[in-house]
């Protein structure tokens, strides 16, 4: 039985997982649970999977939390603070983490887990792409098992021979394609985008998502950061990773091989079934997730990206030219900009206009440990607040 750390229980990513979880009872059980602040939600996954320990953000938040588990006679320990996250996800009593706690905040417990020799889920995409380098050599000497999360990522994964090793010219790979479903605006008049509200942003036309992830996919920031993160995960060049709009998202992406072959992973979009692959990898599992009809879809369409009416894609392939700090860079100027725009303190075109300023006035660096990506990402950050309020 697998005794799992779910970093970010009450987001989506976290709600589906503990889905999975709940009907394979025999398979797994959970340790540990966190959430920032959503108190109540995390009392009621608490009551039903009774782990050991849960986790929130604040010490306000541990009281509350503390007096509703004693309301409804759970046992659970309850701890605050990032270093509870770091200490759940490094656990001996824990041998699976679930990293998905969106941003920034995920960097450091994902690093824990990686350093702790866990399997690791990585559902939190920043942690990746601003660490790069760092993070998977975390995983490497430690002998962390990394399974990607993001659905994108995990087609990939299971579109590639078992043997891989981060060498794609190894085993025949000439691309990785990364699909996308052009969010919400694909076929909106460019001109009309300054007008976007946070409620159109967040209204994905395929995905049940967060507000953060929704706006970065109605921007495709969440591809340029897949790209990156990419980059990592399976050692792809910038230049063998290309990305393809397929508004339907059923083909979750694809990976282009020396002969000409073109394998592709297909499912309904729903996040269940990563989770679930990931889970019981290399074995299979039920998700909940119906059949895929192909009949009743009828027909996939596909077009590649416009830089035009997607810059943030353009910036995130930029970042990635760069290497050092670029990615931590880019990664903190959005996340600033998204919640500036959720705000509504900037309109939805200042986002990618926001990120540019930040990268063009504060110069990458080479990244030798931990503490210079925080110093990085703290710069990148105030550059970013000082741009909204100038």
């Amino acid at each position: 039985m697998q005794t799992i750390t779910i970093l970010g229980s009450t987001g989506s990513i976290g709600v589906s997982t503990l889905d999975v979880i709940a009907r394979h009872p025999e398979r797994y059980r959970v340790f540990a649970l966190t959430a920032h602040a959503r108190v109540e939600e995390l009392a009621q996954q608490c009551k039903q999977f009774r782990p050991q320990v849960a986790v929130v953000g604040s010490a306000g938040a541990a009281q509350a939390l503390s007096r509703l588990l004693r309301e409804q006679g759970v046992a659970t320990a309850v701890e605050y603070g990032p270093q509870a996250l770091c200490a759940v996800a490094s656990a001996a009593a824990c041998d699976t983490v679930m990293a998905a706690i969106v941003g920034a905040a995920g960097l450091e417990p994902s690093l824990a887990a990686a350093r702790a020799g866990k399997k690791l889920l990585l559902a939190n995409k920043e942690a990746l792409v601003m660490s790069g380098q760092l993070f998977m050599d975390a995983v490497a000497e430690n002998h962390a098992t990394l399974l990607p999360i993001d659905s994108e990522h995990n087609a990939i994964f299971q579109c590639l021979p078992q043997s891989f090793a981060r060498a794609p010219e190894q085993h025949g790979v000439a691309k990785i394609v990364l699909t996308a479903s052009g969010g919400p605006f694909l076929r909106r008049e460019v001109a009309t985008l300054e007008s976007v509200t946070p409620e159109e942003a967040v209204a994905h036309p395929n995905w049940v998502m967060g507000r953060k992830i929704s706006v970065d996919s109605a921007t495709m920031m969440n591809k340029g950061l897949e790209v990156i993160e990419a980059h990592w995960l399976f050692g792809a060049a910038a230049d063998r990773i290309e990305v393809l709009i397929h508004p339907q998202s059923v083909i979750h992406s694809m990976v282009s091989y020396v002969d000409g072959s073109l394998l592709a992973q297909l499912g309904n979009p729903d996040m269940r079934t990563p989770i679930a692959h990931a889970l019981a990898y290399p074995e299979r599992i039920a998700s909940g997730v119906g059949p895929l009809d192909l009949a009743k879809i009828g027909q996939l369409d596909f077009l590649a990206p416009d830089f035009q009416r997607f810059p943030c894609l353009k910036l995130a392939y930029d970042a990635l030219e760069e290497g050092g700090s670029a990615a931590a860079i880019l990664n903190a100027a959005n996340e600033v900009a998204v919640q500036a725009f959720l705000d509504r303190a900037i309109g939805f075109r200042m986002i990618d206009q926001l990120i540019h300023r930040v990268m063009d006035r504060l110069p990458a660096r080479a990244v030798s440990g931990l503490d210079d990506l925080l110093e990085q990402d703290r710069e990148a950050r105030q550059l970013a607040n000082t741009c909204i309020t100038s």
